[in-house]
């Protein structure tokens, strides 16, 4: 189980700020985040950035550790 963290809009559409999840990849952390809060987090999700422990992830098919914690870090505004 992961422990995923949601900033910003990624809050507002998951409407929490951190919840476990199941995971063995990125890819599948992020199909789990879909099927739990639906299309609008979808959209927040196909814009935002992952971090796994602290180091943004790219790599959809990186495996997660069983403890992994995850931000998730949509685009930020502002000057």
């Amino acid at each position: 189980m992961a422990t995923v963290r949601y900033f910003a809009a990624a809050r507002a559409a998951a409407g929490v700020s951190e919840e476990r999840l199941p995971a063995g990849t990125v890819a599948q952390l992020r199909s789990a985040m879909e099927q739990a809060h639906g299309e609008r987090l979808a959209k927040v999700l196909a814009a935002a950035t992952l971090l796994v422990d602290g180091i943004a992830c790219r790599d959809h098919e990186a495996p997660l550790a069983p403890d992994a914690t995850v931000d998730v870090l949509p685009p930020f505004a502002g000057g």
